[in-house]
């Protein structure tokens, strides 16, 4: 069985990407056969607009797991807005929902007029005008599937946060690292830090400002806080040993990690101020990959204290420490829902590692993905999907899962490879 202690290290070595396309491209690879009927007609408007806005919100609400949209071959009519709306033909082809909307020029930018109607209940539900400059037409796309999304079910959209990922190209002494920021849907990606050596564990401060992750630049490892807008960056933990897995506290003043600086790898939080430790662990054992609960008072993390690596909560008033997984021998990096009621973590089965959905109310542990090497998983803030690294052939990409694993798709890199998967915070 790999060691925790070098299981992190190893993931680095699995990175083989190309940094020149950065984007990702997303593949549908199961959908949810219960999914709601919806169609997102093409907006009404100019040729030649820069971004297809009505495309970007079809594929935001499918790749969710929760729609599953119409395509355009089959509408019968296109209209631009509710007054235009013959339910009717909508019914005959079983759509729930309707979207529909128009783009309008207004100097060097864009009006777009979006309105959601009620099929069934023949009503319009949402109405509003958005504007935007020709490169943020895909962001104002993320922002209408937002609001689409919350008004039929009630849950907060994650459209328009960005993701964290690492890529690398060469082989050997030639690799090559970098770490990216993009869109949720993989678009639009930027490069953060370039590096000849591995970095890891990218993690979210809790306002999306900022990135705290792991760097070998001085050929040890060394954890790092960066501005993500200006670069400016700095080093916040090199002690001699190992510098790993750091996680957020909810109210961004501390950071958890996995330190070996007196022995074996133990948690330790940082309070980023003032720079003091705080001791977590202390036990024989590797301790190690910290998450926060949500709320701030409690930590996951994972241990072989028990003869094989399982999660453990650790309650920061009381000191207690309690072990949390008992279905197979190996569970590891946990990850909290927004709502602190159930676990995301990597799970090995019969079938290999895979994502799975523990409820800490029940104990009860449901795999979620279908792959067989999953690792990193992370947890969109709204809750309803989770980003993980995964294979697919013979290579690394990332792979998105809904909660209840429904439905999945997956975010290969146009050339090569791609680790280390951390979706964003709500950006405002």
């Amino acid at each position: 069985m790999k060691s925790l202690m070098t299981a992190w290290l190893t993931a680095a070595l699995l990175m083989v990407s190309q940094l020149a396309q950065a984007d990702l491209t997303i593949e549908i690879t199961r959908g949810n056969e219960s999914a709601t009927p919806i169609a997102v007609v093409p907006f009404a408007g100019p040729e030649g607009l820069p971004e297809d806005v009505a495309q970007v919100v079809h594929d935001d609400l499918e790749r969710s797991g929760y729609f599953d949209p119409l395509p355009r071959r089959q509408m019968m009519d296109q209209p631009a807005s509710a007054d235009e709306v013959k339910y009717g033909n909508w019914k005959a082809l079983d759509v729930r929902y309707l979207v529909v909307g128009s783009a309008t020029q207004e100097g060097e930018g864009y009006r777009l007029r979006f309105e959601l109607m009620d099929v069934s209940g023949e009503k319009r539900m949402l109405g509003e005008v958005v504007t935007a400059s020709a490169g943020e037409l895909r962001g104002a796309g993320h922002y209408i599937s937002d609001q689409i999304f919350e008004a039929i079910t009630g849950i907060r959209g994650a459209f328009s946060t960005r993701i964290a990922y690492v890529t690398s190209q060469g082989v050997g002494d030639n690799m090559q690292f970098a770490l990216y920021v993009a869109d949720a849907d993989g678009h639009n990606s930027q490069q953060v830090l370039s590096s000849p050596q591995p970095i890891l564990s990218p993690a979210w401060s809790p306002d999306g400002r900022k990135l705290a992750y792991v760097s070998f630049e001085t050929e040890r490892s060394a954890i790092y806080v960066q501005d993500i807008e200006t670069g400016k960056r700095a080093r916040i933990s090199s002690f001699t040993g190992i510098n790993g897995a750091p996680a957020w506290s909810p109210d961004g003043r501390r950071l958890a990690m996995s330190l070996s600086k007196d022995g074996q790898p133990e948690i330790y939080v940082m309070d980023i101020g003032s720079r003091s430790l705080q001791r977590i662990t202390n036990d024989s054992a590797i301790d190690t990959e910290p998450s926060w609960g949500p709320d701030g008072r409690s930590l996951v993390f994972t241990s072989d204290r028990s003869g094989g690596p399982q999660l453990y909560r650790y309650d920061l008033a009381s000191g207690e420490q309690k072990r949390l997984t008992f279905t197979g021998n190996y569970n590891a990096r946990g990850r909290f829902s927004p709502d602190g009621e159930a676990l995301f973590l990597i799970h090995r089965s019969n079938n290999g590692y895979q994502v799975a959905r523990q409820d800490l109310g029940s104990g009860r542990l449901v795999t979620l993905s279908d792959s067989r090497w999953d690792e990193s998983p992370s947890v969109a803030p709204n809750g309803t999907m989770v980003i993980f690294a995964t294979q697919q052939g013979n290579s690394g990409v990332l792979g998105a899962v809904t909660a209840d694993g429904r439905a999945s798709f997956r975010l290969p890199s146009a050339q090569g490879d791609v680790r280390e998967p951390a979706w964003s915070p709500f950006m405002n």
